[in-house]
């Protein structure tokens, strides 16, 4: 056996047991999938929120913009490993465990769904408000203008942002398994770093660019399958 601290010892590939490794995989490929659904979700809905309230002279659409804005900047700005630690009593409550893939839940959605809550804002921004005159115009209603024209014509944007939000949950189901949330960041820390077997660390690592690479492009190839603009 390669000695643990030598270069050497990250191409010692029998250190890897890899009915772990793949079990590991599925762990992480289950928390991001469950997470970004519901992260797609809160954030249209908190984005709709942000848009829909900004510039409104009302009390109500004022107070409503301001607290949803303090919301989204506090959770999107506390970093992950310590919203983790915060979190520990909520999570205790909703699953019933602060240890596994499904304790990691809670703090994936609610670290993860204002920062794309910001971007979903972003995206409804961009729409030609002309085209959303021309529906009012017609005689949409504000529903129908929600459902038929600023979510298809932000729709490339939307998924471009639900694709970067995901590969940073990917990164977070990393740090999530240092403190016992399984996947490939527990066997990359437990069974890789700790036990001094580098081979591991290595393969947990190039697995996890793997599954960030094909995010990415089942992202991408969506993104241009949707936008009109990317027609020649």
């Amino acid at each position: 056996m390669a000695d643990p601290n030598s270069l050497a010892s990250y191409f010692d590939f029998s250190q890897v047991d890899w009915q772990a490794l793949w079990t590991a995989t599925g762990e992480t490929v289950w928390m991001t999938l469950f997470s970004v659904v519901f992260v797609f979700i809160f954030g249209i809905i908190l984005g709709l929120l942000l848009y829909e309230t900004t510039g409104k002279h009302s009390a109500g659409a004022f107070i409503l913009n301001k607290i949803t804005a303090i919301l989204v900047n506090v959770f999107r700005s506390i970093p992950f490993i310590i919203l983790i630690v915060l979190l520990i009593p909520i999570t205790k409550q909703i699953t019933g465990t602060i240890i596994g893939p499904r304790a990691a839940m809670p703090s994936l959605i609610i670290s993860a769904a204002p920062f794309y809550a910001r971007m979903v804002e972003i995206g409804f921004h961009e729409v030609d408000a002309g085209v959303i005159e021309a529906a009012e115009a017609m005689g949409a209603s504000k529903l129908q203008v929600m459902w038929k024209v600023l979510l298809p014509e932000s729709l490339p944007a939307i998924i471009s942002g639900i694709t970067v939000t995901g590969i940073s949950l990917i990164g977070y189901t990393a740090m999530a398994g240092v403190i016992g949330a399984g996947g490939l960041g527990n066997l990359a820390y437990q069974d890789g770093f700790q036990a001094n077997q580098n081979a591991v660390t290595l393969t947990s690592t190039v697995v996890i660019l793997i599954i960030v690479f094909i995010f990415q492009a089942i992202g991408d190839f969506t993104v241009r399958k949707i936008d009109k603009r990317s027609v020649a």
